[in-house]
C-alpha cells in the first residue's frame, strides 16, 4: 500500500501534486488542524502529517498516531509540535529551514528601516490628513553598528545585507567560528559587548532554554541609550514587559517586533507605544517563501516515506538518499548487532560502546548509532525505533560512546558493539559482504562467519567432542531444521560457541532438552527482523 499523508493546514496545490506524482496517497484537509479533537480521531490512519503553524501536534494527538512516522512543518519554527512526545513515539519531526531564509531576513531589514524612520506612524499621520513633517525625525542606518544575536542561516543573510547598507556588524553566536566571522565580514563579540556597542540589535536564534529572555531586564539595562531592537525570530526571546518600560523611559528609542511570546497576540505590553512597529508574524509571508517551503516539505516527506532519506530532521540524524542506498545494509547490520546484544543481556546496561573500522568509519555514524541503540532497546520495548531509542537510552542513564579507526583487519570495514553492565562486558562484531548481506564475524572475541536469519539458536560450551552431534540429534528429534551452522572457539579445549540459523521458532521443550544434556553453559533462542 502507498504511504498516506495528511495535510492539515493550508499548503500550495503544487505541494499536493508532488505527493501525488511521487505515489503518495495524500489527504488535503487545510482546516482540520484547527480542530484538535477531529485531528486526534483520524491521525491514526496516516503515515505522515504535513503542517504549518495552525496545527498543534500535542501529546494527546500523538497518542492516537498509531501509524505515524513523520511530521513535517512547512517553515522553521516547530513550537507547535511536542517534539519530546514525538521522539518517544518514534516519529521524525522535520522542518524546512531554507525555504524562507531570504524572506525572513528581508523582513528584519524592512523592520529596521521602519523603526529607524518611523514609517508606520508617519504613514498613519499622513493618511489622517496631517502634514507633520517635523514630528518624525529618523536616523540613518549608514555607519551605525548592528548587533546580530545569532549568525546562522537567517542571521548570516542579515549580516550580508547590513554590510551592503554600510553598517558595522558585530555578532554574538557561540557557534560562530572566527574563520566564519571573517568570511561573512562581521566582528565576533560576547553578548555584553554587543549590548554596549550596538545602535540596532536584531535577533535570529531559536527559542530554547538557553535563549529564553536572552534580552532580559538586566540585559536591556546594559544596552546603549537610544538603541533600537528588532525581533523577527521567535517570541519569548525578549522580556516584553521590561522592553516596554525601557521604551517608556527613553532608554530604548524604538522596537520592531514580528513575533510575540503569546500568539495570536491580541494584547501585549508593546502595543500602543510610540515608535514600536508590530506585524503579525509575517517573516515568511511572501509568495515565494510559501511556495518554497511547501514544495520542500512535500519532497522531504516523500523521500523519507519512499526511500528512507531523512532531511532537516530535528530528532533524527539526516541521511541523504545517496547515503541511504550505501548505508542501508550497514544500518541493517547495526540493528542486528544491537538486537543480539539486547537479547543476550538480562541485567541493566550502563554503557554502549561502538567501534567503527575501515570504510564504515567514514559514513554517517549518528544514524548507525541510532540503529545499534534501537536494536538493543527493542527487547524491552518492541515499539522503539531509531528516533525513540536514543531518548529511551538517555532516560535510563545509559552512556553511549563511539570510536572510529582506519582499516585494521581483513575486512574493508566492520562494526563492533560492546555493552557494559555491572557484572560483565559483552561484545559482537559484524560486517557487510560484497553481496550486500550482513554477517556476524565475532562474538565474545571468537571469530565466526554467520549468516543472519529471522530465527537463530546460540549456544556456548566447553570445546569437547560430541557437541555438534548432540546439537544436530536433539534438534532433529524435535523437528527443528537447521538452515546454517556456524562454529567458533577461543582455543582447543577452550570456550566454544555455535550460532545456528534455523527455519522456525525453537520450541521451549527443545531448549530444555539441550540444557538437560549438561553439555551447554548457555542455550539461547534469538530473533531478528529480517526482511
Amino acid at each position: 500500500m502507498a504511504p498516506k499523508v495528511l495535510i492539515s493546514d493550508k499548503l500550495s496545490d503544487a505541494a499536493v501534486q508532488i505527493f501525488k506524482d511521487r505515489g503518495i496517497d495524500v489527504d488535503f484537509q487545510p482546516d482540520l488542524g484547527k480542530d484538535k479533537d477531529k485531528l486526534a480521531a483520524v491521525i491514526g490512519d496516516y503515515d505522515g502529517l504535513a503542517i504549518r503553524s495552525a496545527t498543534k501536534v500535542t501529546e494527546k494527538i500523538l497518542a492516537n498516531a498509531t501509524n505515524l512516522k513523520v511530521i513535517a512543518r512547512a517553515g522553521i519554527g516547530t513550537d507547535n509540535i511536542d517534539k519530546d512526545a514525538a521522539s518517544k513515539k518514534g516519529v521524525i519531526v522535520m522542518n524546512t529551514p531554507f525555504g524562507n531564509m531570504i524572506t525572513t531576513a528581508e523582513h528584519a531589514i524592512a523592520m529596521m528601516f521602519a523603526v529607524a524612520r518611523q514609517i508606520p506612524e508617519a504613514s498613519a499621520s499622513t493618511h489622517a490628513g496631517k502634514w507633520e513633517k517635523s514630528k518624525f525625525m529618523g536616523v540613518e542606518l549608514t555607519g551605525k553598528t548592528l548587533g546580530v544575536i545569532g549568525a546562522g542561516n537567517i542571521g548570516g543573510i542579515v549580516c550580508d545585507r547590513a554590510r551592503g547598507l554600510k553598517m558595522k556588524v558585530v555578532a554574538y553566536d557561540p557557534f560562530l567560528s572566527e574563520e566564519k566571522a571573517k568570511k561573512i565580514g562581521v566582528e565576533k563579540v560576547e553578548l555584553d559587548e554587543l549590548l554596549a556597542r550596538a545602535d540596532f540589535i536584531t535577533l535570529h536564534v531559536p527559542y530554547t532554554d538557553q535563549t529564553a529572555n536572552i534580552l532580559s531586564k538586566e540585559a536591556l539595562a546594559k544596552t546603549k541609550k537610544g538603541v533600537r531592537i528588532i525581533n523577527c525570530a521567535r517570541g519569548g526571546l525578549v522580556d516584553e514587559e521590561a522592553l516596554a518600560e525601557a521604551l517608556k523611559s527613553g532608554h530604548v528609542a524604538g522596537a520592531a517586533f514580528d513575533v510575540f511570546k503569546e500568539e495570536p497576540a491580541t494584547e501585549n505590553p508593546l502595543f500602543g507605544l510610540p515608535n514600536v512597529v508590530c506585524t503579525p508574524h509575517l517573516g515568511a509571508a511572501t509568495t515565494e517563501a510559501q511556495e518554497n517551503v511547501a514544495l520542500q516539505v512535500a519532497e522531504q516527506m516523500s523521500d523519507y516515506l519512499l526511500t528512507g532519506a531523512v532531511s532537516n530532521a530535528l530528532n533524527m540524524p539526516s541521511v541523504t538518499a545517496e547515503e541511504a542506498k550505501v548505508m542501508g545494509p550497514w544500518i541493517t547490520l547495526s540493528g542486528h548487532l544491537g538486537a543480539f546484544i539486547g537479547q543476550m543481556t538480562d541485567e541493566p546496561i550502563k554503557a554502549i560502546n561502538i567501534l567503527y573500522d575501515g570504510q564504515v568509519s567514514e559514513m554517517n555514524l549518528n544514524a548507525l548509532n541510532c540503529a545499534v541503540v534501537a536494536g538493543i532497546m527493542k527487547r524491552a520495548n518492541p515499539d522503539v525505533n531509531m528516533v525513540s531509542a536514543p531518548v529511551v537510552a538517555r532516560e535510563k542513564g545509559i552512556q553511549i560512546s563511539t570510536t572510529n579507526q582506519d582499516k585494521s583487519g581483513v575486512f574493508d570495514g566492520y562494526v563492533k558493539v560492546t555493552v557494559v553492565t555491572e557484572k560483565r562486558e559483552r561484545s559482537i562484531a559484524g560486517t557487510v559482504f560484497s553481496d550486500g548481506k550482513p554477517r556476524f564475524i565475532q562474538i565474545k572475541g571468537i571469530n565466526i562467519d554467520a549468516e543472519i536469519g529471522a530465527h537463530m539458536l546460540y549456544t556456548t560450551n566447553e570445546d569437547i567432542p560430541g557437541i555438534i552431534g548432540t546439537l544436530g540429534q536433539t534438534l532433529g528429534a524435535n523437528g527443528v531444521n537447521i538452515a546454517n551452522f556456524t562454529l567458533g572457539r577461543s582455543a582447543a579445549k577452550g570456550e566454544a560457541i555455535a550460532l545456528l540459523y534455523i527455519d522456525d521458532v525453537v520450541p521451549p521443550a527443545t531448549i530444555k532438552a539441550l540444557q538437560d544434556t549438561g553439555l551447554f553453559t548457555q542455550v539461547k533462542e534469538l530473533e531478528f527482523d529480517v526482511a
